[in-house]
């Protein structure tokens, strides 16, 4: 039988079948050797063994369309990621981490959500400029302002919500959808962070689509996403039409002279923001790279 997993929890994948049922399976023995966040994860489309009991057991995985190593989601049509206008506040590099993460899993709608706009004023400028490059979301899950326009833009789509603690995905699912019953946490009043309430990707039903909530999280690594110093420039596609410019091919866009990418943000053609955030990863990049040889 096929089927598409929809979470993982105590030891079992749920397997939901083509007939609407939900399969509680375990893994073949093969399949045992990998690393199981990554061989078998929320999305994947699988084939299963149906055993006497009524469980049954992963024979094969079915080839990915793509794959979010972290939080691990597969087969994914959209990533939304979501951080909070104020507590705990949206820091520049952080964003910029998360968008390389978005980038690197080859997921063709990446979508920008902010939410507890209610926080700040209305006047107050965020992400001033990221407009021109990502769809951006201005949400408020206690007001229910934007959660009308997150309804339409998840519609008929397997749709990632990712981002750090405490923002509030979990108030952002259970605004567009109560029947989603998703466990609402709260802030830290001692750190101001988020609490994380999330402990598992999972597949939620919604108007034609799934949802997918994801624990959140503040650390991406970027060596576990495959990002290298001669691919991070691709996970910056506003790069893309100047870097084909450069004085020289490969170009780091650091140091060489006669970069066309360095003359763009002189021009203001780039966001400083960005490329500050870029030259940040590179040189996170070399320092791991060189500690590693």
């Amino acid at each position: 039988m096929l089927g598409r997993v929809i979470k993982f929890h105590n030891s079992f994948f749920f397997v939901e079948c083509e007939d609407g049922r939900m399969i509680p399976c375990s893994l073949r023995g093969l399949l045992k050797r990998y690393k199981r966040q990554t061989i078998v994860c929320a999305g994947d489309f699988v084939e299963i063994r149906l055993l006497g009991d009524g469980s049954g057991v992963i024979k094969r995985v079915v080839d990915r369309k793509n794959l979010m190593v972290r939080p691990a989601a597969a087969n994914v049509d959209q990533i939304i990621l979501t951080f909070a206008a104020r507590e705990p506040n949206l820091h520049p590099l952080l964003l910029n981490r998360f968008l390389v993460l978005a980038e690197a899993s080859d997921v063709e709608h990446i979508a920008i959500c902010i939410n507890k706009i209610d926080l700040i004023s209305p006047h107050t400028k965020i992400l001033d400029g990221y407009e021109r490059l990502y769809n951006i979301i201005k949400t408020s899950a206690r007001s229910g302002q934007g959660i009308e326009q997150l309804r339409t833009l998840v519609a008929d789509r397997v749709t990632v919500f990712t981002g750090p603690s405490g923002v509030g995905k979990s108030s952002l699912l259970n605004a567009i959808d109560p029947l989603l019953n998703q466990t609402v946490g709260s802030i830290s009043d001692r750190i101001r962070r988020g609490k994380n309430t999330t402990r598992v990707s999972e597949l939620l039903k919604f108007s034609g689509g799934y949802l997918v909530d994801t624990p959140g999280f503040s650390a991406v690594e970027l060596d576990d996403l495959g990002v290298d110093e001669r691919n991070l420039a691709h996970c910056f596609p506003e790069f893309k039409q100047f870097a084909a410019h450069c004085r020289f091919n490969p170009c780091s866009h650091s140091h060489e002279p006669d970069c066309a990418v360095k003359t763009a943000v002189a021009d203001h053609e780039i966001l400083a923001e960005r490329y500050e955030s870029y030259l940040s990863l590179l040189k996170e990049i070399n320092e791991r790279k060189s500690k590693y040889d």
